[in-house]
């Protein structure tokens, strides 16, 4: 029984629902138990290569997940026969997300090809800890970003107040510093404890050639043997990721000439204070429609206009380089960033004989699609495309990464200390590839013929149909307390399901809502036709229903679609920051056609 007070002057009592299989799930059970009450190895083979689509499934896989079972459960098993699954046990399977995975765990990727053939997790101002103004510079949001996978740390480094050593601070604003050898030993410590491939650090340097210098030494005594950089200045392919396994590289955009600059909180208006997102800026509003934005930019944009790079001048680059640049600091750039003089055409155009990172805003990256789609995808298919938040991203909120990814950018620079559903994609579309932070890029995306490639505003026919049927869902009743949703009745449970993707694809849909029970059995079924599988991501939430304020929110996660494993299979729940709830999860079935 659950009681409830209500108005203080009785109690309500609901019964206690109990977590039980839906009924056609149930029927599967039967189906391989051949009726019985239990099911041996043998059976559980055929459900794993009948339902679950695990052709190579065996027996020993069977005994495997068995004894894990029984291991897992041992009070329920005291003198039972070993090895066989009660309809409790096969329950139990179902519902472990270390036995029942939705997504492959491995990396399974050819991880043999140059970087730019790749998406790679990328962060933006990595160091800080909150907002894009007045938020503490740490080295701590590094060391989150590096433990979820990321493989792009972005530093900005300047002076220190006394000019003789460097810090790590947002530029021209009121942000605390970090000093840069702090930055660079956690980097060291943990860049490799989520995924051994390359940890790519971007520089965005403010430094006069003496601190370049300064950097340089502290940048090979701190790293070492982890440090890569190339023999010349130019080559004519990236690494693959593979061959920069447990290695460190660092990509910066052409060192400047110091502009000393200061900032006065009597110079920063109150409009522009950094604050933390509320509830309706980190969930309650849907990730920008990417068909809108195009068009919105189609209509007002310009079309060849000059390109700016962030904090990039007019000069040419590569001049400035020879100019201003330390050469033990400039030796060790492995990927170079910089932009030629003129128009964003000119800026977008492949150099046979060299590769380089270009940098762009996420407005630019919007102007350049309507203009030069084509030019964007065949740049990306050699060279590294790096696109960043728009300046006015106070609270560190994100854009819709998918803009990027259509058109074979590379490095989609993100707020990881920010919060909301665009993050939520970018966490999920990382999870694919064993979560190692490098997906490799579809292949329609990497070959031309002659002069066509891919262009992402044409229409497509359906490529795939992904069938998503939400049964049910558990855990709240663990992770939260009673009164959490309602404080008067058991929380209202529905789920949103969909896709983002292609515009084409892009769509939410939602369930019935389940009224006052702890475990909500929906029993629903959806269809995605999708005309870029390889590019969409399943989009899971629940939400708790409240009539007279705004839905509470019950959790949420993304899964990349081409890496959904078929079957009946558990879904944990994360919540707005990303971290995973402890109990709270889905069952579902996922089929594709």
């Amino acid at each position: 029984m659950g009681s409830y007070k209500m108005c203080l002057c009785f109690t309500r009592k609901f019964h206690a629902a109990e977590c039980e299989l839906p009924p056609d799930v149930k029927d599967v059970f039967a189906t391989y138990a051949e009726g019985g009450t239990q099911m041996n190895p043998e059976q559980l083979r055929r459900f794993l290569v009948e339902v679950q689509k695990d052709a190579g499934a065996t027996v020993a896989d069977a005994v495997g997940i068995a004894d894990q079972v029984r291991h897992r459960r041992p009070r329920h098993h005291i003198g039972k026969p070993s090895r066989l699954l009660s309809l409790e046990d096969f329950h139990f399977f179902l519902l472990s997300e270390e036995l029942n995975s939705p997504i492959h765990p491995q990396v399974h990727h050819d991880m043999t090809a140059p970087l730019s053939h790749y998406y790679i997790y990328t962060g933006h101002n990595s160091y800080l800890t909150g907002n894009q103004l007045s938020s503490d510079c740490s080295d701590v949001p590094i060391i989150k970003a590096l433990q979820r996978g990321v493989r792009v740390i972005e530093l900005d480094i300047w002076p220190n107040s006394k000019k003789d050593n460097v810090d790590v601070l947002h530029g021209r604003t009121l942000t605390a510093p970090v000093e840069l050898i702090k930055c660079l030993k956690s980097i060291k410590e943990f860049a490799f404890v989520a995924s051994p491939y390359p940890v790519i650090i971007t520089l965005e340097d403010h430094l006069t050639p003496d601190l370049q210098a300064q950097v340089a030494k502290m940048v090979t005594e701190t790293f070492g043997d982890m440090l890569y950089y190339p023999e010349s200045a130019s080559r004519e392919n990236f690494p693959s990721p593979e061959a920069l396994k447990k290695r460190i590289i660092l990509s910066t955009k052409p060192p400047k000439e110091y502009l000393e600059s200061k900032i006065s909180k009597d110079d920063e208006s109150e409009s522009q204070r950094g604050k933390a997102p509320s509830d309706e800026e980190a969930w309650g509003r849907e990730v920008p429609d990417i068909k809108a934005e195009l068009e919105y930019d189609d209509k007002n944009g310009e079309g060849d206009e000059e390109c700016e790079d962030e904090n990039d001048g007019d000069e040419d680059d590569d001049k400035k380089v020879g100019q201003n640049s330390s050469p033990e600091y400039k030796r060790l750039i492995t990927i170079a960033a910089g932009k030629p003089k003129g128009t964003l055409k000119d800026a977008l155009r492949v150099d046979p004989d060299k590769v380089r990172r270009l940098s762009l805003s996420e407005q630019e990256l919007v102007k350049a699609t309507v203009s030069h789609s084509r030019e964007v995808v065949r740049f990306t298919q050699k060279n590294i495309l790096r696109i960043y938040p728009k300046g006015t991203r106070f609270n560190s909120s994100n854009y819709n990464p998918f803009i990027g990814w259509m058109h074979g950018a590379q490095m989609v620079a993100f707020n990881m200390q920010g919060y909301g559903r665009s993050l939520w994609l970018m966490h999920g579309f990382y999870k694919g590839n064993g979560g190692c932070g490098f997906i490799k890029k579809p292949d329609f995306l990497m070959t031309h013929q002659g002069e066509e490639v891919f262009d992402p505003s044409t229409n497509r026919p359906v490529k795939r149909t992904l069938k998503v049927k939400v049964y049910m869902g558990d855990g709240w009743r663990l992770d939260f307390k009673q009164t959490h949703f309602d404080a008067f009745s058991p929380p209202d449970f529905y789920c949103r399901v969909g896709i983002a993707g292609a515009p084409a694809d892009s769509v939410m849909k939602k369930t019935k809502t389940i009224e006052d029970c702890w475990v909500p059995a929906w029993n629903e079924e959806f269809e995605f036709p999708l005309t870029i599988p390889e590019l969409a991501v399943l989009r899971l939430e629940v939400h708790e229903y409240d009539m007279s304020e705004k839905d509470d929110f019950g959790g949420q996660t993304c899964l990349p679609v081409s890496e959904l494993r078929p079957g009946l299979r558990c879904v944990p729940l994360f919540d707005r920051k990303g971290n995973k709830f402890k109990s709270v999860k889905l069952l579902l079935r996922l089929q594709f056609e």
